[in-house]
């Protein structure tokens, strides 16, 4: 199975982008794994937030083929304790799934067509990152899952 991570916008954080690839080079170990960076917006000042979704919604869309599982790092997506997210990584593992891809949005979320093609939506946590921070945060689930799939000793409960 591929993973792949799309992200929306560069960061400004060179410690965040450290410990994204950091993670990313762990989580290589068990799967293919990429991290696909699309263009902020440009003139995004002269634009809604409803345009701005839109214009990301549509190159989000356009890195997701038919047979991709599309899983949004979304507030209101569904919480899941490490391990049930653990489960849940194995279950599309063994059912075949090619690739997961995994998006997180702009700071305005996602368009109504990327809720649409979206397979699911996971919630990180109640509480509200920048959606910068949240690549690490969720690069080091990402790894902390499959540790425990693997049962390996990083996870501890």
């Amino acid at each position: 199975m591929n993973i792949d991570l799309i992200v929306v916008g560069k960061t400004d954080s060179r410690e965040v982008d450290a410990l994204v690839e950091m993670y990313s080079r762990r989580i290589s170990h068990y799967v293919r794994f990429g991290v696909t960076y699309l263009p902020d917006i440009r003139n995004n000042k002269n634009l809604s937030e409803s345009q701005q979704k839109t214009l990301e919604g549509d190159a989000i869309l356009r890195q997701i083929a038919e047979g991709d599982r599309l899983v949004l790092l979304d507030e209101r997506g569904a919480e899941y304790r490490s391990t049930e997210f653990a489960d849940r990584l194995q279950r599309w593992m063994n059912s075949g799934v090619r690739r997961v891809v995994f998006v997180i949005g702009g700071p305005y979320g996602f368009s109504e067509a990327v809720y649409a093609r979206a397979n699911e939506s996971v919630s990180l946590s109640k509480m509200t990152f920048s959606h910068q921070i949240v690549r690490a945060i969720f690069a080091e689930q990402l790894y902390r899952a499959f540790t425990i799939i693997r049962h390996e000793p990083y996870h501890h409960e």
